[in-house]
């Protein structure tokens, strides 16, 4: 039997441009923060999950290797993980794995990225692509979801309307949230609608900005964690899958690989009815469009209802399934921390410490992320009472 794991500290950076620090201080800067957030010091991790995407943003090989005396890891156990966009995920996932395995007590997950030190990350993510066939389609992140957007909105009757209200709910979200990049007051629907058209049918309202930031999770086992502090988040679920990119009649718009990672989620957690037993949901939204699709894959609504759902105001603040309280990835995206944030922002609202994104009486929640060709999901299901 595995042991029961809770998160015992969180540590975030602000999502921005930081232009006066190198990859090393900014992954301190996180690190610290996590650190001073659990009360505990590098003498008392006994193992790190260093989460980086790809090389290309910041121009430097193996960057676990610059980096690793910074965050304090000298003569311990270190783990690379790189899943593309869902790494802070999939590294949070690791460092879960390592305690509820019994080989480590305590374990500390963290991830960022510095996307100012490259020209533009869309030259980089063009190469994600498998190179034989579907390289020659790529352009970037835009043009794989204007792909997905299409297919969502011909398949079951939306419009760019549906995600440009997406986008002005998570907006509004993230004026609650200090470590957002993109805190716009009084963002509306019509302001929304004036942004110009980057790769049809997305407007830049649907789209992610390019930030600098690091998140850090501390995973402890059950005995540590009674040590460490009264108010965990206790894993219930952690899942990872890869759907695959170009098989044949792939459908983007429609999920199959969130789908299973959530089920078997949800068989883990208990949970037999996620739409009305989680009670806050962070989900990776790069592109406001995606916020739809994965109500579906998460099965909070059927196949095609997720418009509908979002029409219906459950997924607003005062709903009763807020999503992105936080304001998500489309208001914050240093691809490599983004993941890893929507799980830490998970844990803080269960723990409730989200300050003024915070859902009252929060009990259960859920984090997910995404990465790859659109094909990387990643899903934590974190509670206030111990498993």
């Amino acid at each position: 039997m595995a042991n029961k794991v809770g998160v015992v500290g969180i540590g975030m950076t602000e999502n921005k441009s930081y232009w006066n620090l190198s990859i090393p201080a900014l992954y301190r800067k996180g690190a610290l923060s996590a650190y001073e957030d659990s009360g505990l010091g590098p003498a008392q991790i006994d193992a790190v999950v260093f989460g980086h995407s790809p090389e290309y943003f910041e121009g430097v090989n193996h960057p676990e290797k610059w980096c690793s005396e910074a965050v304090g890891v000298v003569n311990k156990p270190l783990f690379r993980i790189h899943t593309g966009g869902t790494v802070g995920g999939s590294a949070a996932i690791g460092a879960y794995y390592l305690v509820a395995s019994g080989e480590f007590d305590v374990v500390m997950a963290i991830s960022g990225n510095k996307l100012n030190e490259t020209s533009s990350a869309q030259i980089g993510l063009s190469t994600v692509y498998e190179p034989l066939i579907a390289r020659r389609m790529g352009a970037g992140a835009p043009s794989a979801v204007a792909l997905q957007a299409s297919a969502y909105y011909a398949k079951y009757g939306y419009d760019g309307e549906y995600s440009l209200k997406v986008a002005v709910k998570n907006r509004n979200n993230a004026m609650n949230n200090p470590y957002a990049q993109l805190r716009i007051p009084d963002y509306t629907l019509e302001g929304a609608r004036e942004t110009p058209v980057l790769s049809y049918p997305l407007r830049m309202a649907d789209m992610c900005p390019t930030s600098d930031a690091v998140c850090a999770m501390i995973f402890a086992r059950e005995d540590k964690v009674k040590e460490i502090t009264d108010k965990p988040a206790w894993v219930l679920a952690a899942v990872s899958t890869n759907e695959g990119v170009t098989y044949p009649d792939r459908d983007w718009a429609k999920p199959i690989g969130l789908r299973l990672a959530a089920d078997i989620a949800y068989e883990r957690a208990g949970i037999s009815n996620p739409r009305e037993e989680i009670d806050v949901a962070e989900v990776y939204d790069a592109f406001s469009v995606q916020e739809m699709i994965w109500y579906e894959g998460l099965n909070f609504c059927e196949w095609g209802e997720g418009g509908n759902l979002l029409e219906s105001g459950a997924t607003y603040m005062d709903g009763d399934l807020p999503v992105n309280p936080s304001g998500g990835v489309l208001c914050a995206n240093s691809i490599g921390a983004a993941a890893m944030f929507r799980k830490a922002e998970a844990a803080l609202q269960v723990m409730g410490r989200a300050g003024d994104r915070q859902v009252p009486g929060a009990q259960i929640s859920l984090g997910h992320g995404w990465g790859g060709g659109i094909q990387f999901h990643t899903v934590m299901i974190f509670s206030s009472n111990m498993p």
